[in-house]
């Protein structure tokens, strides 16, 4: 508890225990004194209970507040991984695409690179037979 707590505390008892002890030494019936005392313990128990009532429903705006804005938070969350997963995936198909090219255009070069040296081989047996 924090100094300020610790004051206002006992600014309250203090207030308390004078109004009770100036209500007993009141030259009042004592029929008067306790109707005045059970009044004045009602009054302060209604306010208790409203001052309570509007703590737990502030508290209840608030939780409501928070979880709105959690799930907002995660909504956009989820769109941006969903929007980083969707470039992900067509940044892996055209890396795939163009990988698919160069092999092919590899195995094509390779296959004609074949055909070429066995034409020069062909070729330059002809020449040998002559």
């Amino acid at each position: 508890m924090n100094s300020g707590s610790k004051v206002l505390l006992g600014v309250l008892a203090g207030a308390a225990t004078g109004a009770i002890l100036g209500v007993l030494f009141a030259p009042d019936k004592g029929d008067e004194t306790r109707r005045r005392i059970s009044e004045g313990s009602r009054d302060v128990t209604e306010n208790l209970k409203t001052k309570f009532g509007e703590f737990v429903d502030g508290l209840a705006d608030r939780y409501e507040t928070v979880k709105e804005s959690a799930t907002d938070l995660l909504d956009q969350g989820r769109q941006k991984a969903n929007s980083v997963v969707s470039a992900l995936k067509s940044e892996a198909g055209d890396v795939a695409s163009k990988a698919s090219g160069a092999a092919g255009a590899a195995s094509g070069g390779a296959a004609g690179a074949a055909a070429g040296a066995r034409a020069g081989a062909e070729a330059g047996s002809g020449f040998n037979q002559i």
